[in-house]
Order: C-alpha cells, then structure tokens, then sequence
C-alpha cells in the first residue's frame, strides 16, 4: 500500500497517524536540512504535540538548500508529506507510525523567492536546524567564522541570490525587519557544544561582515536556545523498507529507522513563541550545558571511539563491536576512567545508568546501526566530542593511551582507505587533507597529529601523547586490534 494521505485509514490498527486536521496547520516551524535525524526527533515531538493539542500553529515546512536534499523534497511530496517511523527495540515487532507534522517542503535551488518568502511568513516563528557539526562553519579550536568557504564569499557580494544557510537567514531577517515583523528563533538541533551560541556567532559573525545594523537588529531580537538531542537514527536501508512492508503493509520510499530512545533537554529562550513541547517530554532548563556535555562526551565520542577500530577488527555494525568483549570492554572503560572524571554532579541524572543505557543501546541488534555512518566526518567529531575531554585529563596528568589508541585508529582507518583491496570510503569534507596526510607511513604520526584544523596547535608538542599515539598505531598495523586491545597497558 503506497503511503499518501488517501491510504491512512487502511491502516493497521497498531499503527498510529495524523488525527489532526493537517491541510489546516500553519508553518510555526519552518526547518533547514530535512533528514533521518529530524524526522526522527524534532518532527516526532511535534506530532505527538500536534496529535495531543489539535493545536494548528505548530506544523513544519521542511527546506533543502543542496543537490542532495532534492531526493527527500520528492519523495515526501509523493507521499504527501508523510512518511513512516519504524522504532526498532527489544520487542519481536516493530512498533510503526505515520509522521504529518511536515507539511510542505521547499527546494531552494530551483525556488529561491519562495524560500526566502516562507522564512519572512508571519506565521514562521521558529526556524530550526540540522545542517551538521560542520555546517556552522565555525573553526573548532578559534571559534572563527570561515569567510573563505564559496558560499560565503558568493553571498557577500550577491546577498540577492544566496546559497548558504547564512545567507538565506540574513535575507529572511532582513525582510523581516523591513516589514515590521518580529525576528525567529533560530533553533539549532546539531550536535554541537553549545549550539545555539554557536548558531548565533555564526549567523552575527555573517551579517555582520554584511550588514552592521541588521546584525545589531538580529542580536537584540532573535533568540538561540541551546539544546541536547539525542535518539540513534541509522542510515535506511532496502532491508528496512521491506521490513516495513511486511510488518505494516506499508510501501514507503524513504522511511525513518530509529531506536525506542527519545531524548531532548532545551533551554527555555524563544522571542517568538512556541509549541508546548513539555507536555510531550522534551526537558526544560536554565542550563543545558551538563547535559550536553555528557552525552556528547559519552555517547558521540564512544561512537566515535568504536567505529575506527571496529572497522579495523572487520565490524560492519554497532551491535557487533559490543559482541566483542575485548572492544566493549574498551568502550565502557573509556567512560569509566577518561570521561567520567570531566563530567561533574549533573542534577537528575544517575551517570551509572546513563552509562549503562548507552551500552545497551550501542548492543541494539535491530537497530542495525551502520559503523561507515559513525565513520563519516570525524574531521568535526573527533575535536566536538573527544579533543575537549582528551585536553581536560593531559592538564590533570592522566594516562591518554585510550585516547591515542582511538586517534591511531582513525589514522590507521584513512591510511588503509587508498589500499587497493579497500572497501570503503572516507567521507568526510576535509578527506584530501586527511588522507594526504595518512598516504604515507613515514613521518604519519607528526603529519597527522600537526593538523592544526582539527588539532590545533598544542597536541603535536605534547610528547607522551604523541609516543602513546605512535605506539598504538604500531601495535595496531603489526598485531591488529584485538591483540592490541589485549595488551592495551603497553600502549601507554
């Protein structure tokens, strides 16, 4: 059964949909970067919001500003803006429903105006982000804004036409203010240490350089709420859609595959309204600094910890590396001993049990979280979710091997990239620079660790991290990762 609006009532009893009147609903929301993540959690608190409410103010207009963001613009059109929410967990079943909190969704390359239009609507409120940890073009180690990327130098000297998500929210503002409009909340939903802070640097830093009264204009009106996102949502696949299929009967081009866990913790800053997401149960807070900082430290860096050296041990998937105990071993151990010191007394939560929650969510063999989707960009994770820490327990004197272990495994992971017999392929947007830097064996280590772009300067003169490092890629290319793993008390 093809999945559309005329469908909805075939459908099965245990399958829930829309029961609010969605050719009624207004943009509230209008959101840049429509993918599995935001479909996955900010539009599921939203419908359960709108499904709860009846209340019409709230609904999403989804945008896509690049080529590849045209896909999921057809495919949600074909659908009617549905799509299918397949919650994979302990229980024999799937548990399914239909998402219709997006109702319109707008591709910027081939209507620019109507992009522009929708972010100055009235009824746009809030406009919401998941564009990557890269996309805020910030540098990690200076905070600088990148004024050289193409975009950007393109949108300063034709702000008329823009290209990047910058650009099209400082026209947006513009109009606004020109009409006597109030500003949006800019809403970040990245992955990112103070995303909201680092969203309103990035678009002031922008229009300022462009615009000195309206950056003014924009920094006394529009607010930035930080948050804290969490819900693991794997790549979909064709086994996923046909899990669908024979499950829920439903035939749905692109649906969104994600585990039982919901989590978003929100500072309460919104100049323009919003919907009242706590009945539904995102977290308020004066401060969610803590909270992000355990999940990132936790969760995101022990994603990144065990998808190098799972790839390395032949692991394709997450639940396979936490089948190896010598690995998940290493995994929980990194929590314990390296991260678990930086993180403090966070109020209302247990870090036993959150720790605990983390490995069994890891271990989720329905999920089927894919290692190459935790492999991808760790230009901008390794120095988000691990550096910080990394930095934190060389100034307490701490051992670091597990650190240098997990940054060998990335070198090591990119040198064998261009090895004829590899399988896989470093996606990442600073990949020339990292596998220039990994082509060769000699002289890697200094190579490496002296990209000052994701290392910053200092890592590369700390003498024991980068013998602990070069130890650790030795054992790893001449004994593998399990024995090195075995051994690990030499690595240091």
């Amino acid at each position: 059964m093809k999945l559309n609006t005329a469908t909805l009532a075939q459908l099965g009893a245990t399958i829930t949909y829309p029961t609010y009147p969605r050719h009624a609903l207004r943009h509230g929301i209008v959101h840049i970067g429509v993918g599995g993540f935001h479909r996955a959690h900010e539009a599921v608190y939203t419908e359960h919001f709108l499904r709860l409410t009846q209340d019409q103010e709230w609904g999403i207009c989804g945008i896509g500003l690049r080529e590849n963001d045209r896909a999921m613009g057809q495919v949600l059109q074909n659908q009617d803006y549905l799509y299918s929410l397949m919650e994979l967990g302990q229980a024999e079943h799937p548990s399914v429903q239909v998402i219709g909190a997006i109702s319109d969704f707008l591709f910027a390359p081939d209507n620019p105006a109507a992009v522009l239009e929708k972010l100055a609507a009235p009824d746009t409120r809030i406009v919401s982000l998941t564009i990557t940890e890269g996309g805020y073009m910030l540098d990690d180690h200076s905070g600088e804004f990148d004024f050289s990327h193409p975009d950007i130098v393109h949108d300063l000297a034709q702000p008329e036409a823009p290209r990047s998500v910058f650009g099209y929210l400082s026209a947006a503002l513009a109009t606004r203010r020109a009409r006597n409009l109030p500003a949006f909340t800019l809403m970040s939903c990245d992955n990112l240490p103070h995303n909201g802070d680092k969203a309103r640097h990035a678009l002031l830093s922008f229009v300022t350089r462009q615009n000195p009264e309206l950056a003014r204009w924009i920094a006394d009106n529009a607010s930035f709420p930080n948050s804290m996102v969490d819900r693991i949502t794997p790549i979909t696949t064709s086994a996923h859609k046909e899990l669908l299929r024979n499950h829920a009967g439903i035939d749905d081009a692109w649906p969104v595959v994600c585990e039982p866990f919901l989590q978003w913790v929100m500072e309460d800053d919104f100049c323009n309204g919003r919907p009242a997401w706590e009945k539904v149960g995102v977290q308020f807070t004066a401060d969610v600094a803590p909270y992000e900082r355990m999940k990132m430290r936790l969760l995101n860096a022990s994603h990144s910890a065990m998808s190098y050296l799972g790839y390395l041990a032949g692991y394709r998937y997450s639940h396979e590396v936490m089948q190896d105990g010598r690995l998940s071993g290493f995994i929980r151990t990194f929590m314990d001993q390296d991260v678990t010191p930086t993180l403090g007394t966070i109020e209302g939560i247990s870090l036993e049990q959150y720790k605990d929650t983390l490995i069994e969510r890891f271990a989720n063999p329905r999920i089927g979280d894919q290692l190459a989707r935790l492999c991808m960009d760790g230009s901008s994770k390794i120095p988000k979710f691990i550096l910080g820490t990394l930095e934190e327990r060389l100034e307490a004197g701490a051992p670091v091997h597990r650190f240098a272990l997990v940054l060998a495994g990335w070198a090591l992971y990119l040198h064998e990239a261009e090895a004829p017999n590899a399988d896989y392929k470093v996606e990442d947007p600073l990949a020339e620079l990292l596998l220039s830097a990994c082509a060769q064996r000699d002289g890697l280590s200094m190579r490496f660790l002296g990209l000052e772009d994701i290392f910053g300067p200092d890592l590369q003169a700390c003498p024991g991290l980068v013998s602990a490092f070069e130890s650790a890629l030795h054992h790893l290319e001449t004994q593998g990762v399990a024995l090195t793993l075995a051994g690990l008390d030499q690595v240091a």
